[in-house]
């Protein structure tokens, strides 16, 4: 027979959030990607090379996943709260990175003008 008690409710839902240790460990992979974001900025060859933009993209991206994922406890909950929130996420990532090809911060070089 199940147990359908507060107290074994409350238990589960102990049983799928992190630890502590967890915590700690996104806290110091959120400080490295954030030291790497900050300090690219100081480096003149990153800065202005190509790469620059997307790398940043890439990282505010990753760093926003974690904090998602794990801070916001998302992982953790029902998919279709994921789904609800991934699909509008999706659709603003993909307005901003149209226009950022809109202001040329990002640019295809397809080679058709010569």
């Amino acid at each position: 027979m199940a147990d359908h008690s507060p107290a074994a409710g409350h238990a589960h839902d102990e049983a799928h959030h992190p630890t502590w240790t967890t915590y700690w460990k996104i806290a110091v992979i959120l400080t490295v990607i954030t030291a790497v974001e900050v300090s690219a900025y100081y480096i003149p060859a990153w800065e202005n090379s190509w790469v620059y933009v997307p790398s940043m993209l890439i990282m505010s991206a990753v760093k926003f996943y974690i904090v998602v994922m794990y801070y916001m406890h998302l992982k953790y909950d029902h998919k279709l709260f994921r789904s609800l929130f991934t699909g509008p996420l999706i659709v603003a990532s993909l307005t901003l990175i149209g226009l950022l090809f809109l202001f040329s911060k990002l640019v295809l070089r397809l080679g058709l003008l010569s």
